[in-house]
């Protein structure tokens, strides 16, 4: 029986890529480099920061420069991290169906808490959730399972209780491993090339409201 599901913020939950790619943007005029398609950055938002950064510059983690990119990149998500970024469609309708079912919610991310505590309380949920986990909560970040398991100890469920709701392969291995049943969310953050047929993801869905065929 299914008593809590756990989404993904971005990608999943909220279509944050206008202000990933704003923020991408901005940095990129400034250091004279041309701006990139919000086409090309929907396929790599999902991978933070260094997905973003080697899309826009071609610099990877571990190069020279690397670290001094990333926080030039976050001072301007900084700016305008809540401007334009909305729950996806149905995922209102979603989470009241959890809620009026006794089915709890929470969000496991990636995201640094410094964005995730503060975006979170602004995207308009009727119900908040019953507990956030960003990239820097616990000492490991997905795909390994350790927020995974934080998030499930916090609400008071077995990981086998749980559903996790994802976008990339990351969180279809995260959830796997720890325990779950994994859900990958059609409507996020894939990339054309992405051999999804491959994540390790129990089910696949086109929108959110495919989920309620999958609570029990």
């Amino acid at each position: 029986m299914i008593k809590a599901v756990l989404f993904d913020l971005d990608g999943t939950l909220a279509d944050t890529a206008p202000d990933l790619g704003g923020a991408l943007n901005a940095l990129l005029a400034k250091r004279g480099l041309p701006p990139k398609d919000m086409s090309d950055i929907r396929a790599v938002a999902s991978h933070g920061a260094a997905g973003l950064l080697a899309l826009g510059a071609g610099i990877s983690r571990g190069d020279e420069g690397f670290d001094e990119w990333r926080a030039a990149y976050l001072a301007e998500y900084e700016a305008c991290f809540d401007r334009d970024t909305v729950l996806f469609p149905q995922i209102g309708n979603l989470l009241a169906v959890l809620v009026r079912r006794g089915i709890a919610w929470g969000i496991v991310t990636n995201k640094p808490a410094m964005f995730t505590d503060r975006l979170v309380p602004k995207l308009g949920f009727a119900v908040p959730p019953a507990v956030v986990v960003s990239g820097d909560t616990c000492a490991e970040a997905k795909p390994s399972v350790v927020p995974m398991l934080y998030a499930c100890g916090q609400i008071g469920v077995a990981p086998q209780e749980c559903l996790y709701v994802g976008d990339a392969r990351r969180d279809m291995q995260a959830g796997r491993d720890a325990g779950m049943k994994t859900v990958l969310a059609l409507w996020g953050y894939i990339a054309a090339g992405d051999r999804t047929e491959e994540w390790p993801a129990d089910f696949a869905v086109s929108r959110p409201s495919d989920i309620e065929a999958l609570l029990g």
